[in-house]
């Protein structure tokens, strides 16, 4: 990939992959399109920044990237809580980011998947996506939407001859970012990014970080019993006061 576009690069494993693509001598240029301002402390003479809220639903900004050959989408947030407890903004804005905002993004650049170049994909999603996941119930709902849109996808660009794919990122817990708060630490983060790096370049369609440590057993014991399963994970997030 010599010029990527990472949507949501700003922090967490957007921010550790902006980092990683820019040392890397066969990558020329990194644009970097975030809500938050990308950390000085991480400048690089080979990133672009632009500030952009995906929430508004104004996607003509990406007309200016139509050079890329690898795209990058890692934006999106989610908070613990109880259903009753968020409000209909709340389900509107997470929706809209973590869902509405990648498929269209997806849309835009479709023609370059669908072509006989090489253009690199990756979504960051989340095995929340895959799993009965009560206190996430919004944002499994937003990830299940967005991975079950990438599988058809794939069908389709399969269908159509094109070798390019869409992978699926589905990571759980992950140490080094800030989705639970503090700052992002891209060092903790590199063998994952390094990882992602490989599957994206291979046109492969799902990686899930530690599946056969643990996350085999995981989606094992939800295929048998999802009701139990959210009742333990219920219990267990309840336990762990996250």
């Amino acid at each position: 990939m010599k010029r990527v576009l990472i949507i949501g690069g700003s922090c967490g494993v957007g921010l550790a992959l902006a980092q990683y693509m820019a040392e890397t001598i066969e990558c020329e240029h990194v644009y970097v399109v975030d809500k938050k301002s990308f950390p000085i402390a991480y400048e690089h003479e080979k990133i672009t920044f632009q500030a952009v809220d995906l929430s508004i639903f104004d996607y003509s900004f990406l007309s200016q990237y139509q050079d890329i050959d690898g795209l990058i989408i890692t934006a999106g947030f989610g908070h613990l809580g109880l259903f009753q407890d968020f409000d209909e903004t709340y389900i509107r804005r997470i929706f809209d980011v973590n869902a509405i905002a990648p498929i269209c993004i997806l849309r835009h650049f479709y023609p370059q998947l669908l072509a006989k170049t090489t253009f690199c994909c990756a979504v960051l999603v989340s095995i929340a996506g895959r799993l009965n996941s009560p206190l996430f119930s919004l944002y499994s709902a937003t990830k299940a939407a967005v991975s079950k849109c990438i599988e058809a996808v794939n069908v389709e660009l399969e269908k159509s001859g094109s070798k390019n794919r869409i992978l699926e990122v589905s990571p759980g817990s992950l140490k080094g970012t800030s989705f639970y708060g503090g700052e992002t630490q891209p060092e903790l983060l590199r063998p994952l990014v390094e990882e992602i790096v490989s599957h994206m370049q291979q046109s492969d369609l799902l990686y899930i970080p530690q599946y056969d440590e643990i996350y085999a057993r995981v989606l094992d014991r939800y295929s048998q019993n999802a009701h139990d399963f959210g009742l333990e994970s219920y219990d267990y997030k309840m336990s762990q006061n996250r």
